[in-house]
């Protein structure tokens, strides 16, 4: 009876980890913002430059990153409870001063870029360790798919609430009430976020697992340290930081993307453009994470390089809006798939034990992503008006990496 009660207590985490990443996931529907933030202040914008309204995102990347790390390191000592509690208040507050600075690119880099930031960061760190804990090694993939997919999934609706925000009350505003929405409900949800009791063995898999495609434990756990002494980490630590960043990219900037390579300016399209993406990108973490259960970690990453490659080879041929929802499932999915199979990844190489920790510092190569192609990607079409040379580095950075993962697979196999 008791261990019954245990194994529906795994199911509440689940999903208390899976709604709180879907409340707090203000970080991707910046794309929206960012559109109107480059309005001009005639027409309701704050008339910023495309690479000034691409800081705040980019900065608040790199921050949610080393939150993540930090706030990893702490749940790894006192429980997720409280981290995520003290995260969703900082993201709240960070999104209510957001709306405090008027049109000041340097206060909505501080409010949102980094205090708002930092709070997602503590939020998104601690949501995946505690459901990890509660079931079988081998729904890893499930698993994380479906919290990391709470995150994902908020953009398809958190860009058609914002573009209605934004019409209705503006900038200010719609940061403000995003900023008491996240107050009271991420505060809430994380009162059902704990950790296992000791001594709990989750339920079993109902079906044997195929130890053959990929090892579903940690022969140890390993410290931080531990890990940064193998070669297989900075091997996984380039492909997360090269392969994220062509779909941060995209994400921070598909709204412009439309506008000036396919001629779509209605608002609603664009917004639409966001969700459907957002979309994807949640389908693609619970496929993959599914997908890399079944056929293993290494074999779903071959995949969705050679799809991202292929992909962004050819996208600056978008120059319609059937064309582009075409790239944006691939971007999408293949993003998605990312961010379920390498928290997995993660705990299959070294253990669930330190896993806040050691999955936060794998981590911050999505934050060292945020600096990089979107950065890079910004500049460039603001020299160029165009995005088409960035999508050719993705294209070569996505073969490099799988040539990379190649390497990675012979090493764990040794």
């Amino acid at each position: 009876m008791e261990n019954q009660s245990l194994y529906r207590r795994a199911n509440i985490v689940l999903w208390a980890c899976a709604l709180l990443n879907l409340s707090i996931g203000a970080l991707y529907a910046w794309s929206v913002l960012q559109s109107k933030l480059t309005t001009p202040l005639a027409d309701g914008g704050f008339g910023w430059t495309v690479s000034q309204a691409g800081l705040p995102f980019s900065i608040a990347i790199i921050t949610f990153a080393t939150a993540m790390l930090i706030g990893g390191r702490i749940q790894d000592k006192i429980g997720p409870r409280w981290v995520i509690t003290a995260g969703s208040i900082l993201l709240g507050i960070g999104l209510l001063l957001s709306g405090f600075v008027g049109n000041s690119v340097i206060g909505i880099i501080l409010c949102y870029g980094v205090i708002a930031a930092i709070g997602m960061g503590f939020c998104y760190g601690c949501a995946t360790a505690p459901a990890l804990k509660w079931f079988s090694p081998s729904k890893k993939g499930l698993v994380s798919g479906i919290i990391v997919g709470g995150f994902g999934l908020s953009a398809v609706g958190m860009a058609p609430l914002v573009t209605s925000l934004l019409d209705s009350f503006g900038i200010s505003q719609t940061f403000m009430i995003l900023g008491v929405s996240n107050l009271v409900i991420s505060t809430a949800i994380a009162q059902f976020i704990k950790n296992p009791p000791e001594g709990y063995i989750p339920k079993a898999s109902d079906k044997p697992a195929n130890t053959k495609v990929v090892p579903l434990t940690a022969s140890v756990n390993f410290e931080w340290i531990e890990m940064l002494k193998t070669k297989r980490f900075y091997m996984i630590f380039l492909m997360f930081i090269l392969a994220s960043s062509v779909g941060l990219m995209i994400i921070g900037s598909i709204s412009r993307i439309a506008i000036s390579q396919a001629g779509i300016t209605e608002s609603g399209i664009l917004a639409g453009l966001v969700s459907f993406l957002a979309f994807t990108n949640t389908l693609g973490r619970v496929a993959g994470g599914i997908m890399s259960d079944k056929i293993g970690r290494i074999n779903s990453l071959f995949v969705i390089f050679i799809l991202q490659m292929i992909n962004m080879a050819a996208f600056a041929f978008y120059q319609s809006l059937p064309a582009l929802i075409l790239g944006i499932i691939v971007v999408g999915f293949c993003f998605g798939t990312l961010l379920s199979v390498m928290p997995a990844l993660c705990a299959d190489q070294y253990g669930l034990k330190n896993f806040g920790l050691n999955y936060g510092i794998m981590f911050f190569a999505w934050g060292l992503s945020g600096v990089m192609t979107p950065v890079i990607a910004n500049f460039l079409y603001d020299t160029t008006g165009t995005f088409n040379i960035t999508y050719i580095i993705c294209s070569a950075m996505m073969a490099a990496m799988i040539l990379v993962n190649f390497m990675l697979k012979k090493d764990i196999e040794k």
